[in-house]
């Protein structure tokens, strides 16, 4: 640094030919005074300067280089993201078809069973109405026989009390015997 300003010192006396003095030139006076200062500058200042801004330099590459980084992650990670919704979507898919064919499956099924349901109740109404049917022909041939046989007996009561019951009973057994000759004969 003495060997700096002895420099200068010498370089101020070849250039004005004088020691110190004051030099009222002020464009002179401002190169020198910017000369002196760069030359501070660069000299103290330079190396703690270049030091910094390398350091910054490196900061600033580390924090691309760290970004670059989250940023392929994010990335990776929002691939995968749309890799599982994809797959989410086919599988809603699937599932959403599965329960049209198992809604659809169970839909016949009950139609079939309700079908199946409707027959055997006709076939019931069926069978209960031929039941009632044949009861009441039944109780309509029991009356019917019933009051023949009444009738019957009514009459072969009167007839038993008439003086022609014996003629008549005499008559139809006559017939009878005539008629089975006749077929036993032919």
């Amino acid at each position: 640094m003495e060997i700096f300003f002895m420099n200068l010192i010498e370089l101020n006396c070849m250039f004005f030919g004088h020691g110190f003095g004051i030099n009222t030139n002020i464009l002179e006076t401002n190169v020198i005074n910017l000369a002196v200062v760069i030359a501070v500058v660069v000299t103290f200042v330079g190396d703690a300067l270049r030091e910094l801004l390398e350091n910054r330099k490196k900061k600033i590459l580390q924090n691309i280089c760290a970004a670059d980084a989250r940023a392929q992650e994010i990335q990776e990670k929002m691939d995968q993201a749309i890799s599982q919704l994809e797959n989410a979507k086919i599988r809603a898919n699937e599932i959403r078809e599965q329960g049209l064919i198992a809604a659809e499956r169970e839909k016949n099924l009950c139609i079939e069973q309700a079908e199946e349901e409707t027959a055997r109740l006709k076939e019931t109404r069926q069978s209960a109405i031929r039941l009632q049917q044949q009861k009441a022909i039944q109780q309509i041939s029991q009356q019917i026989v019933l009051l023949s046989l009444k009738q019957v007996r009514d009459q072969l009561k009167l007839k038993m009390k008439s003086k022609t019951f014996h003629p008549w009973v005499n008559k139809v057994k006559i017939n009878k015997y005539t008629s089975i000759k006749k077929y036993s004969f032919n």
